[in-house]
């Protein structure tokens, strides 16, 4: 048995350059034609067993190519921002650089710049409620990685699901007291009306599976500072179901996308530091183009439902 195709295709050539049969009573009994055993032999003359190998049949020059300067733009844009194809062409385009999308797919994945998934997802049909600003707040804390100055530090994060406008802030701490401070904060710098929020069962959040506040017992001896504050404000406040971060999957999102691009790259060397680091990277993903909002950023969405609103 041949194991390759140079072999097979000496296997049939050999004899008739040896004489031993000729190319028309071998092509009798040979599963190629006459016309193939003849190209072969003329290689196997001029190159030996080396013109053979089956070559690539891809032309070598096209017409239609893409100029360099917009395949290193493509890719230098791919290493520094780290975009999906999508978000390139967008990005691009406002550039003045017309790109289709599948010639920046090819591009990214012939350099090997493409993520290599473990297993194929099952893409799933979602059907999305139209959303107006200020309907629905997801709010979450992300640990800082690591210690700055030795000290344990923690990320407030609110992000509105229509706009995907986001607020952050650095605590000391996670309490009651921080989570009313910063959902202040967010109502002051928010252009919209904020009329529910959705956070996680965390105690800074609610104390409604701690105690006797549990749905079982049926009595609730006292009501969270945050729900209070809620209240005050007419402001509804969602909890997820435990252990289901996925219902606060905006918010999570943004969190990985912290970690990926913002914290990898980051070194703080006291509190300061990190608050002014961080909020430069709040308003650059303020501005950065997302999929959910069809290549439009948070800021150019909020400035078309309230012109001039954030300039």
């Amino acid at each position: 048995m041949s194991k390759n195709i140079k072999e097979e295709r000496l296997k049939w050539v050999l004899p008739i350059i040896g004489k031993e049969i000729k190319l028309k009573d071998m092509a009798k009994i040979c599963l190629y034609s006459s016309k193939s055993l003849k190209r072969w032999c003329q290689k196997y003359r001029r190159y030996g067993e080396q013109g053979l190998i089956p070559k690539s049949t891809a032309p070598k020059t096209q017409p239609n190519e893409t100029p360099i300067r917009i395949k290193e733009r493509v890719i230098e844009l791919r290493k520094k921002t780290k975009l999906c194809a999508l978000k390139l062409h967008w990005r691009l385009k406002k550039q003045g650089l017309d790109v289709p999308l599948s010639t920046i797919s090819k591009i990214i994945k012939k350099e090997g710049l493409t993520r290599k998934y473990r297993k194929k997802r099952i893409k799933y049909k979602y059907i999305k409620a139209e959303r107006k600003p200020g309907e629905l707040i997801e709010i979450d804390v992300k640990y800082v990685p690591g210690r700055v100055k030795h000290k344990r530090y923690y990320q407030y994060t609110a992000i509105d699901t229509a706009t995907r406008w986001r607020h952050l802030k650095i605590y000391e701490e996670q309490t009651n007291y921080h989570s009313i401070k910063f959902l202040k904060e967010v109502i002051e710098r928010f252009p919209f009306k904020i009329e529910a929020i959705k956070t996680d069962n965390h105690a800074s959040f609610t104390n409604y599976y701690l105690s006797m506040n549990k749905r079982s017992d049926l009595i609730v001896k006292t009501i969270h500072a945050l729900d209070v504050f809620c209240a005050q404000h007419n402001i509804i406040h969602y909890l997820i179901d435990p252990g289901k971060p996925a219902q606060n999957g905006k918010v999570e999102r943004s969190h990985r996308s912290d970690q990926e691009k913002f914290y990898n790259h980051n070194k703080f060397k006291n509190i300061k530091d990190l608050e002014r680091k961080i909020e430069l990277w709040n308003v650059e993903y303020n501005n950065l183009e997302h999929c959910g909002l069809n290549g439009k950023t948070p800021n150019e969405v909020l400035e078309l439902k309230v012109p001039n609103v954030l300039r």
